[in-house]
């Protein structure tokens, strides 16, 4: 089997689901039926940081709400799909709309409807809480759970393995 980390060169487009990946999988529900879930900071920097340094960024989840949105759409993240009812068809869209090979996309899922999904990703990842039929199916299983910084965790890596990590970002040591 190939490492996972000599893979993560060819990365030029991350996707992830939301519930249990982009937050923790909680949802607080409110008495108008107004659905809101946390998300982390430090996965936050790292979207807006990917997006900036021209990686595609697109999530893919089957839930949809407005509080999503506006937090994806903070990030500058473009490529938003929510209320997907088979993810593997919107992937295989997805690659084939923007000339993608799928040796160029991590892919991060936490749950069976990612399934077919992290089968067909050129990597496939999953934070450290993901339902054990993920677990046994990703390349790489983040130390972090989902919403905790498993997304940082994941394009961090990319960036660090491509150069691009604490490179012309404005900082000086």
């Amino acid at each position: 089997m190939t490492n996972y980390k000599s893979l993560l060169k060819n990365i030029n487009t991350f996707i992830f689901d939301y519930d249990g990946v982009l937050s923790d999988g909680s949802i607080i529900t409110l008495d108008d039926g107004e659905a809101y879930r946390t998300t982390n900071v430090k996965d936050g920097y790292a979207l807006q940081l990917a997006v900036k340094k021209g990686y595609r960024v697109a999530v893919i989840s089957g839930a949809k709400a407005d509080c999503m949105l506006n937090r994806l759409r903070s990030l500058q993240i473009r490529d938003i799909f929510l209320g997907v009812e088979n993810k593997l068809v919107l992937f295989s869209s997805y690659l084939a709309d923007n000339g993608l090979k799928a040796e160029q996309v991590l892919f991060m899922g936490d749950d069976i409807p990612d399934y077919e999904v992290m089968l067909n990703a050129g990597i496939s990842t999953c934070p450290a809480d993901a339902v054990e039929e993920i677990r046994k199916v990703a390349n790489y299983i983040s130390h972090a759970p989902g919403g905790k910084g498993c997304v940082r965790d994941v394009i961090e890596q990319v960036l660090k393995i491509q150069g691009k990590w604490m490179n012309d970002d404005g900082y000086h040591w």
